[in-house]
């Protein structure tokens, strides 16, 4: 459990290692505009938690319950809420400065959440990798599932059958990504390899889980 960060993601380059001369690609991530929302206490709300705030909004386009509650906080409304679980010893003091990209270090690892591309709506062979059916004449199914229920065992088609269907815009954590560089005059995180979605989409940066 560890305070994270709320980033764009701005797109992809490239690096290149001055000792080994080795090309590193890196994703740019823009995570301007963090501050502290509210923070949850278990004495007060059952548990140690910071709910971060990220990219300001026009009170107009916010719906009434968050309205009423980025009032109550005293901030300016944003587009995204996101809350981190902490230890109690890692809650900020009243007064702290808000999160910045100063939260990571270079050769940090981290894990990147975010949501994947949509794809829209897919046929099996490019949803699932499927192989496809014969190609020859007189085939006549070429790219279509094939048999999905059986016969008398078990009549029926089975739950999470792979099957056409919507593909992409999921949820997606890439873990252990590693932190090549920290730029804070400019409030930039570059990480090592990709992240899931599109540019200018939304990701959330935590520390690693799994990193030894």
């Amino acid at each position: 459990m560890a305070l994270g960060l709320i980033g764009k993601k701005v797109g992809m380059t490239r690096l290149f290692d001055q000792e080994s001369g080795a090309m590193v690609p890196v994703t740019v991530i823009d995570v301007k505009g963090n501050t502290f929302a509210q923070i949850k206490t278990e004495d007060k709300d059952g548990y140690n938690a910071i709910q971060v705030a990220f990219d300001a909004q026009k009170e107009s386009r916010v719906a009434k319950p968050q309205a009423g509650h980025f009032k109550k906080l005293g901030i300016q409304p944003t587009k995204f809420l996101k809350e981190f679980r902490v230890e109690a010893s890692e809650l900020p003091a009243e007064g702290a400065e808000d999160p910045g990209v100063d939260l990571f270090s270079a050769g940090q690892w981290v894990d990147v959440i975010g949501t994947s591309k949509g794809k829209g709506f897919q046929g099996a062979m490019r949803r699932h990798n499927f192989h496809g059916s014969p190609a020859a004449h007189g085939s006549m199914m070429h790219r279509r599932t094939g048999g999905v229920g059986g016969c008398s065992t078990p009549g029926r088609v089975w739950k999470n059958q792979k099957m056409p269907g919507q593909m992409g815009h999921k949820k997606i954590t890439i873990q252990n990504l590693e932190v090549v560089r920290v730029d804070a005059e400019n409030n930039l995180l570059l990480v090592k390899g990709s992240v899931p979605g599109p540019k200018k989409s939304l990701v959330t940066i935590k520390e690693a889980v799994k990193a030894n």
